[in-house]
């Protein structure tokens, strides 16, 4: 138990260190930063959209990704997916705490481990675990952003109905609603406060959370402001869409429990049963890595395990 102690010990000391020299060299204060470009975006007007030959001057050179983050940000906005997880690191930090993990898992399994072969699977599962992580708390604040919202436009809807205009309910919202909305509809009011137009601030708010619910609450307030009516009640039949959509969730969360019950058992009692078997039989268990039948019948399972979470979970995720 000792040895077990001291080698994850070290695989996390190793990446530790990784991730902090990489946040030294890499580091920077992008709070400030996207701050100021808020302000300096539209000629000091707010958010804009930027055209491709801005000043360099509204485009600083210390807020440039470097190749790793523009590569990455080809096929996945990471940005965006750690802004929404509401997690307290820049792109260039998670990148280095994933390659940090990645290293120390390789360079403990294949110091340690007799099977040499077991490193680059340590370091998939080293890097994969920051990456679940972020995931994760992404969605259990965006499932947040959604609960919170019929209760924000129930709180516009009675800000309106008292008098008071659009603007004014939404930084109501923002002062009474906590952390994920609160902020969020804060910050579409400092914008709009600063000269952007209402519509605009909303569509960037929008467009920072990517969320249903909210896009129908902007599509709505962009219509009513071009054509007018009565917005209060617009918002009292969006507020009841959206609890009758969670409703619904509730009850396909319900009839499908047993389903995801039997996936989680299902995928997790080959691994669980591989791990009693080395612990039991050890030589029983190597002959799926020394041989190439063995090789062989290894790739199938994990392709067979893939396949298999693939389809549970396209049975048991219902759209609503």
């Amino acid at each position: 138990m000792t040895t077990y102690f001291f080698v994850l010990l070290i695989a996390v000391g190793i990446g530790g260190m990784i991730f902090a020299v990489g946040s030294l060299m890499f580091s920077g204060n992008e709070a400030v930063e996207d701050r100021l470009a808020e302000f300096t975006k539209n000629g000091g007007r707010g958010i804009a959209k930027e055209s491709p030959g801005a000043s360099v001057l509204l485009n600083p050179l210390e807020g440039a990704p470097n190749q790793l983050e523009a590569f990455i940000g080809k096929f996945f906005n990471l940005d965006k997916a750690i802004f929404q997880s509401g997690v307290k690191i820049n792109s260039s930090q998670f990148l280095w705490l994933v390659a940090g993990m990645a290293s120390g898992a390789a360079l403990v399994a294949f110091v340690f481990s007799p099977i040499k072969a077991l490193a680059p699977v340590a370091a998939v599962v080293a890097a994969l675990l920051p990456v679940g992580f972020l995931f994760w708390k992404r969605k259990k604040r965006m499932d947040k952003f959604s609960a919170q919202l019929p209760a924000a436009l129930d709180l516009m809807g009675q800000a309106l109905r008292a008098g008071q205009s659009l603007p004014a309910g939404i930084q109501l919202v923002g002062e009474k609603m906590a952390d994920p909305l609160g902020p969020e509809f804060h910050k579409a009011f400092e914008q709009q406060n600063l000269g952007v137009p209402l519509t605009d601030s909303l569509k960037d708010m929008g467009d920072r959370i990517d969320n249903l619910d909210l896009r129908f609450f902007v599509t709505a307030v962009t219509l009513q402001r071009q054509t007018g009516g009565d917005l209060a009640e617009i918002l009292d039949k969006i507020s009841g869409l959206i609890r009758e959509r969670f409703q619904i969730k509730g009850q396909i969360q319900a009839l499908t429990g047993e389903g995801r019950i039997s996936g989680i058992v299902l995928l997790g009692l080959p691994p669980v049963l591989f791990l009693v078997m080395l612990r039991l039989n050890y030589d029983y268990v190597m002959k799926l890595f020394e041989t190439e039948i063995g090789q062989k019948m290894l790739v199938g399972a994990i392709v067979m395990q893939l396949l298999g979470a693939f389809a549970i979970k396209k049975i048991i995720d219902i759209k609503v």
